[in-house]
């Protein structure tokens, strides 16, 4: 196996480092042994760190933040050097351009830029520096042995108007473990943990609750669902700075009884089972890179509000979904709820035998990972 060290910010509850480690974990159980580190941006420990020294794996954290930058260049330079590596995974867009300069020159066979939002956003406030730095940032990105999309559309968004060459500029989806989803005995006792009367109807936002993911428009949808069926109610999965403006806005719209903000969650595939709606307003502009909670709603047997923001990527041939234009407003967003609800129950057995199919099954998207590093 190859020696591959992984950038990520830390191995806490964000979707890149939960995915690593679910691949991780599956190469283990699987008899294989990687040869991973990750080196992270962000200290000083995050909450995975133990599950994956315990897989065999390495952590270790920059002594200093990506703020600092020539000396956060020059501490990377200095692990790549010690470390001997063979691989060198980037896993932050366009602000992975800072470590393939920490790479410059030194013997690593292959250096890989992985692409995961398609917003190529930088961490500055300022829109000066972002103008100025994004397009030689992506110009250093497109100098790597490989430049590796989530998806069609988050691969194109890297490459902007150049083609993709083949062999170099590639797509590789997230592997999904279909396991811990649809769990219809435990749907009652989740309620009764959050409490939620069993005849509730519930409209799940699972993700972070910040600008970029819409969140204030759910409790507008809830508003409006209400309408239709006075047991609605609404649970907030996540975490972000617009938790406050969601509860003041089920204030003002007087459903502030119905909403829930549960926080991060470690058994989301319970939460998700015991759910009957997915809504994911997110603004249509940039679009996402890919759903992966998408995917996940629908191994719980959801289903599906998407806005035109979220591509057809994460969608199983199974799906029960509408997907409709923000501007369309939260009516038409409460009766396509209705309207979908009013469809048959969505096969399980076929949406697990859909994903076995697809490129997000574990064992294929563990074999093309592995041959990312060859």
């Amino acid at each position: 196996m190859p020696k591959v060290i992984h950038i990520v910010e830390a191995m806490n509850n964000q979707a890149v480092e939960n995915w690593l480690l679910r691949m991780l974990n599956h190469a283990v159980v699987s008899g294989q042994k990687p040869d991973w580190t990750f080196y992270c941006t962000v200290g000083p420990q995050g909450m995975r760190d133990e599950a994956v020294r315990r897989l065999g794996a390495r952590v270790i954290y920059s002594a200093y933040p990506l703020a600092n930058g020539r000396t956060f260049v020059q501490a990377l330079r200095d692990e790549l050097k010690r470390g001997g590596y063979d691989v060198l995974h980037c896993h932050h867009d366009i602000m992975s351009a800072p470590y393939l300069l920490a790479a410059f020159m030194l013997p690593i066979r292959k250096r890989i830029v992985h692409v995961h939002n398609a917003d190529l956003g930088l961490p500055t406030r300022s829109s000066l520096k972002t103008l100025a730095l994004r397009e030689p940032f992506r110009r250093i990105c497109l100098a790597a042995d490989s430049v590796v999309g989530i998806s069609h559309h988050a691969l194109d968004a890297m490459l902007g108007a150049r083609s993709r060459v083949p062999g170099r500029h590639l797509v590789h989806y997230y592997g999904v473990d279909p396991s811990p989803f649809f769990r219809p005995e435990e749907r009652e006792s989740v309620r009764r943990q959050l409490g939620i009367s069993i005849k509730a109807r519930v409209l799940l936002f699972g993700g972070r609750i910040v600008p970029e993911k819409n969140p204030v428009f759910a409790v507008d949808v809830l508003a409006a669902l209400r309408c239709y069926d006075a047991n609605a109610i609404a649970v907030f999965a996540g975490a972000g700075s617009e938790e406050q403006r969601v509860l003041d806005r089920a204030r003002a719209l007087g459903v502030d009884d119905a909403v829930r903000l549960i926080g991060w969650r470690h058994d989301l595939p319970q939460i998700m089972s015991a759910s009957d709606w997915f809504i994911l307003p997110r603004p249509e502009k940039p679009m996402e890179g890919f759903g992966l909670a998408v995917v996940e709603a629908q191994l719980a047997g959801l289903r599906l509000l998407l806005s035109r923001g979220i591509a057809n990527d994460p969608l199983l041939p199974t799906a029960r979904y509408r997907r409709l234009g923000l501007g369309e407003g939260a009516e038409a967003w409460a009766a396509a709820a209705i309207d979908v609800m009013s469809e048959p129950s969505p096969s399980l057995p076929d949406t697990f035998a859909a994903l076995q199919a697809s490129p997000m099954n574990m064992d294929f998207a563990l074999a093309d990972l592995i041959q990312l590093h060859q």
